[in-house]
């Protein structure tokens, strides 16, 4: 039977850091199902998880120490159960552009959140843009929308509320 492990490592970036992570959970005969990794401002971040047998998590969470020891990384885990989604939810994805001012991402996630609304998934970003300089805030998201919920409804408060910030959005259906 195979269990999931939840790592996420944090340091200073330099290369090699995903090369030595991922033998380190080769060798301990574990399988990285899903990740995640980014540079933030020359640190590097890493969210995945890691399936094996309990016996091989156990021996993969041990390695991870001489992992921290040798790359200097703070690496933590945690063992899941494997995900069920309860009840019927509607993947949409949600698709954001604006000049960059603080609180964009609280206003968002309060408008899903006062709504019942999982945020599965979510990226966002910040670059100058061409010519005049001016940051750009991005943002992607995928939601998990309850069944029940009017979509039409929901899609219109969202733009309007969008609208109010000076965001320009799009929410559509989520597309493999």
């Amino acid at each position: 039977m195979s269990h999931s492990l939840v790592v996420t490592a944090l340091g200073r970036d330099r290369p090699g850091l995903i090369a030595d992570i991922s033998k380190t959970i080769t060798d301990n005969n574990c399988n990285i199902e899903d990740s995640r990794m980014s540079v933030l401002s020359g640190e590097f971040a890493l969210l995945m998880l890691v399936s094996g047998n309990w016996d091989k998590l156990a021996k993969l969470e041990n390695a991870f120490r001489h992992v921290q020891d040798r790359t200097g990384l703070i690496i933590n885990s945690r063992r899941t159960e494997e995900y069920v989604p309860g009840g019927n939810k509607m993947p949409y994805t949600i698709e954001v552009v604006s000049i960059d001012h603080p609180g964009i991402v609280y206003k968002l996630a309060a408008f899903f959140s006062e709504r019942s609304i999982n945020i599965y998934e979510m990226t966002s970003g910040c670059m100058p843009a061409p010519h005049t300089g001016t940051p750009i805030f991005t943002l992607n998201m995928t939601l998990e929308i309850p069944a029940e919920t009017h979509i039409a409804t929901l899609r219109d408060e969202f733009i309007d509320f969008c609208e109010t910030l000076n965001l320009d959005a799009i929410m559509e259906p989520y597309k493999l």
